[in-house]
């Protein structure tokens, strides 16, 4: 007997369809801890979440996330069942950049793709059906991701690997799904992966030198050596968005994009909400309050992404008023 059929999920409506009593009650429960934790970082919460999934049988769930775009995963996921609590916004500083990108003719270079919540949403109509790459090493999370472009109607690629300084292998290793990382020690056992640069791919046909990218880089500490891998695809039209972590208080991507590369350095800043470059370091220990999160800096060298992201701030101060 195969596997039930997925429970479906509405994000719009809030519907919640072919699920039983106690997954139901389930349901209700993760949406109400995403609320409550949701004041303090989510702290604590996937935890609790994974815990409530070993009470459920095993089946996944599709969550309409719009019109055109359904995102699969194992029902009862700590890290993804947040998307369960209609408020909760996935990477607000991503989306923002996202939505106001619909017209432009760009890539989305999903780097750490895990089951693939960004390529199937810019790859979806009300985000401009964007072409997209997802690239996830791990054997565990790549046949879910692979599923998300099925379901999805194989409109973006996926790739089977890490992405690191240069063309090899490496030892993929960690217990969560969310955080499994090439940056450990190679004894620790693991995976073997293969490992690309970024402008790999370039050499191997996969995008042009010339073209324009969002590049979304959650390669759970190789950041550096993935930009450093991406020199010629950084001098093309693109945007590298890194995810700093809130634990690390030198600021160690945010630190050697501004010291080191030829980037602008563009964050999200909660007070004014809006894009600021960043020519002070300091002004993240005032961003990161929260030691268990991520927050995401993006860096461009690219006048066109200057222009846009200086009229998405325009844009926002409008909405403010």
């Amino acid at each position: 007997m195969g596997q039930q059929a997925p429970i479906q999920f509405d994000r719009a409506s809030g519907a919640l369809e072919g699920a039983n009593l106690w997954e139901r009650t389930a349901a209700l429960a993760l949406v109400t801890g995403s609320k409550i934790s949701s004041h303090f970082s989510h702290m604590g919460y996937i935890a609790c979440a994974n815990l409530l999934a070993k009470t459920l049988p095993k089946r996944d769930i599709a969550i309409r996330l719009n019109p055109d775009a359904v995102f699969e995963f194992p029902y009862g996921d700590g890290y993804w069942s947040k998307l369960l609590n209609r408020s909760y916004n996935y990477e607000d500083e991503l989306e923002l950049l996202f939505a106001d990108s619909i017209d432009v003719d760009y890539t989305l270079l999903d780097c750490g793709a895990n089951y693939g919540y960004w390529s199937v949403l810019v790859s979806s109509k009300p985000f401009g059906s964007h072409k997209a790459i997802a690239i996830e090493p791990s054997g565990q999370n790549y046949p879910k991701l692979a599923n998300n472009a099925r379901v999805n109607g194989n409109r973006f690629e996926t790739l089977k690997c890490a992405i690191g300084a240069s063309r090899g292998t490496a030892r993929l290793s960690g217990t969560k799904h969310e955080a499994f990382s090439i940056a450990g020690n190679p004894s620790d056992g693991g995976e073997e992966v293969p490992v690309l640069a970024l402008d790999n791919l370039i050499d191997d046909g996969k995008v042009a030198a010339n073209g324009k990218y969002l590049i979304k880089l959650d390669v759970e500490g190789v950041e550096i050596e993935a930009i450093k891998g991406g020199a010629r695809l950084l001098q093309a039209d693109s945007v590298i968005m890194c995810e700093e972590h809130g634990s690390d208080r030198s600021h160690a991507v945010s630190r050697y994009i501004l010291e080191q590369t030829p980037l602008k350095l563009i964050v999200l800043d909660p007070r004014t909400n809006r894009l600021e470059t960043v020519t002070e370091l300091s002004i993240l220990d005032r961003i990161k309050v929260s030691t268990h999160v991520g927050y995401n800096v993006f860096g461009t060298a690219s006048a066109f992404w200057q222009d846009r992201i200086e009229a998405l701030n325009a844009k926002s101060a409008r909405r403010m008023q």
